[in-house]
């Protein structure tokens, strides 16, 4: 009996896309060359995996037991090329995922920043929601997240970069309605434009507001920050913006009017996580150092720009 890595992998990705031609186009792979694979691996193990319907497939008993196994082999495979890269420090391969709300904001730079320090390191970007991305982390696909803290997750080293504050944004005639000064829990008669339900920044500003989803004035549907942004320049509510996307969204969208709150402002803790390990992880150290320094930096600019 021989059962591949390959077969594992393709087999997870089956399982979790609930049909052979997504799991196919999530391991780059034609469909009838995963097919080969996972009849392969039944043919190893003497059962079937997955009953065949015409739109999904559904895991059999065999199949339950064997999807946990390959979660905790590909789990104990990513763990040794990370462990070799711990040895390497930052040169090879990165696998960082970064948060929407992140990453076009902070990615540019830090970037740039990574290259200078290490001609040679090869950074492989995974964009995702909060969940996606720690999944992903968890079983060994990603080395790195950035995002906001704290995770709430077992098993994680989390290490703080720095804090980006929260600014009210909305049209030019809006703000100037607004009281000189503000606070975000004397919102509530205010109509706040959000990101849809997944993304933490979502939560964290109905958190900031002291307010739940089925409040009336809350309304959640944009898919991304520049989307939302385009929404408030147009009048039609007010949204909290974080300071690391203020230039760049201003710049955008040249209606756009930010006003801080009064102290103590709200923000978000932006860090870097990790698997908890015992191996040496000098390599994260270096890439946490970098991500604070150019984070800092960049919120030196945006709060002398607003």
């Amino acid at each position: 009996m021989t059962i591949t890595l390959k077969q594992l992998t393709y087999f997870k990705a089956l399982a979790e896309q609930g049909n052979f031609r997504r799991a196919a186009e999530t391991c780059f792979v034609s469909q009838p060359a995963l097919s080969v694979q996972i009849q392969e691996l039944e043919r190893s193990l003497g059962g079937a995996l997955v009953e065949r319907h015409a739109r999904r497939i559904v895991l059999t008993p065999l199949g339950r037991e064997v999807l946990e196994t390959a979660h905790r082999v590909l789990s104990e495979v990513a763990a040794l090329e990370h462990s070799a890269q711990n040895r390497q420090g930052l040169g090879g391969v990165l696998r960082l995922g970064v948060i929407p709300t992140i990453a076009p904001y902070l990615l540019p730079d830090a970037l740039a920043a990574l290259r200078a320090s290490d001609i040679s390191l090869d950074v492989q970007i995974t964009e995702g929601k909060t969940d996606r991305v720690l999944d992903q982390l968890t079983e060994g696909a990603l080395d790195a997240c950035i995002l906001a803290l704290p995770t709430e997750r077992d098993g994680l080293e989390e290490r703080p970069l720095f804090e980006d504050r929260f600014l009210l944004a909305g049209s030019a005639a809006r703000m100037e309605a607004m009281e000189t000064h503000i606070r975000p829990d004397a919102l509530s008669e205010r109509q706040i434009l959000l990101l849809e339900d997944g993304h933490c920044l979502t939560d964290q500003a109905l958190a900031v507001c002291g307010r739940g989803r089925g409040h009336p004035r809350i309304h959640m549907g944009a898919s991304s920050l520049p989307t939302l942004t385009r929404l408030v320049e147009a009048g039609f509510g007010l949204t909290l913006m974080p300071e690391l996307a203020a230039r760049s969204e201003m710049a955008l969208a040249p209606g756009l009017r930010l006003r801080r709150f009064d102290d103590p402002e709200p923000f978000r803790a932006i860090g870097l996580v990790r698997r908890a390990t015992r191996q040496p992880t000098e390599w994260f150290g270096a890439l946490a150092d970098t991500l604070e320094t150019v984070g800092c930096a960049l919120m030196e600019d945006a709060r002398r720009a607003v």
